[in-house]
């Protein structure tokens, strides 16, 4: 009898340890009880990390472009297998990477402050229902496209010379060896104003350009949502992205050439002002030269902007997670 009872006891103690599914089970629970809030507004410096993070896959792209686009004359004769063939011939696979430097650092000022203002003025112009009008929006990517243009020019002119180096006659060369370096010897030999050069048509590029990209990239992806074919995830993310660089690189083309004619231009340009060097070109060049670049600024455009995107709610989301963990709460 007592050996029949203990083996009782013990089989009835040999049951406990189920207790861990119900903890997890309350864990669930637990979660599910957490109050709900609105999203919190991310760092302001995301756009610029994905913009940096994207730039390195894109950067051999962009400087296809701004070759094709510094070239004078007919556009056949010095075409984009020539340019490729040259670069390679003459300086390997790493004079793809020229001026990489100054990308980064071009980045995380142009690309850093246009996304931080764009969310700010966005965040302020939303309407008390949550909904902002596509107007709203565009008003929003044009004033962030022009403080970031003001912040990035420097960088930006340090960018165009790096790339455009190569393709120059050694005598003529400016050899800069960083993007630090190009700054100090610009404002050393061509003044303050030398690191402002070309800034109306930049930063009247970067309006066009933040406002073509950013905002018609929510828009898209508002429109895309409402469709039966897309939840919000990597999909729609790349289609909205891809349809705004479409947008955002023939919006600004034009520009995109003046801007880089006057950035390259030493000390003796031949451009006074942005009208005046859009006049020059379409007079020399037919009116077809603003559009020079067309080709490889749209295949460096859609993956910049379907890559800075899909980065840039990476690091959104799994900021939003961590604080929403941290926090114990979830999202409306």
């Amino acid at each position: 009898m007592g050996n029949a009872t203990a083996s009782s006891t013990s089989a009835s103690i040999a049951v406990v340890p189920a207790q861990p599914a119900v903890s997890k089970a309350l864990a669930v629970d637990d979660r599910s009880s957490w109050p709900l809030v609105k999203k919190p507004h991310p760092p302001f410096y995301f756009g610029g990390f994905a913009a940096c993070a994207a730039n390195f896959f894109t950067h051999p792209l962009d400087l296809l472009k701004v070759r094709l686009q510094t070239v004078k004359g007919a556009a056949g004769k010095h075409g984009l297998s020539h340019v490729v063939k040259t670069i390679y011939t003459e300086q390997g696979v790493l004079g793809f990477y020229n001026g990489i430097s100054a990308a980064v650092l071009r980045q995380m000022t142009y690309s850093m402050a246009r996304f931080a203002t764009y969310d700010a003025v966005k965040k302020n112009l939303t309407l008390e229902d949550g909904s902002l009008p596509f107007y709203r929006m565009a008003f929003a990517g044009v004033v962030a496209g022009g403080i970031g243009g003001i912040c990035g020019t420097p960088a930006d002119i340090v960018l165009v010379r790096l790339q455009n180096d190569g393709s120059l006659p050694v005598e003529k060369r400016r050899n800069y060896k960083n993007a630090f370096d190009g700054l100090f010897r610009i404002a050393r030999e061509e003044g303050g104003k030398g690191l402002f050069k070309g800034a109306i048509p930049n930063v009247s590029r970067a309006m066009l350009m933040t406002g073509g990209q950013l905002c018609s990239y929510d828009a898209f992806k508002q429109l895309l949502l409402s469709t039966p074919y897309f939840n919000d995830g990597l999909p729609l993310h790349f289609s909205a992205s891809f349809l705004a660089g479409f947008v955002a690189t023939t919006i600004t083309s034009p520009f995109d050439v003046v801007k880089t004619r006057i950035m390259n231009a030493g000390p003796a340009s031949p451009y006074k002002n942005l009208l005046q060097a859009m006049a020059v070109i379409v007079k020399e060049e037919g009116p077809l030269a603003l559009y020079k670049g067309w080709t490889p600024s749209f295949v460096r455009m859609a993956p910049q902007t379907i890559l800075t995107f899909i980065f840039l709610e990476q690091f959104r989301n799994i900021y939003w997670d961590r604080h929403a963990v941290h926090n114990k709460v979830r999202y409306e």
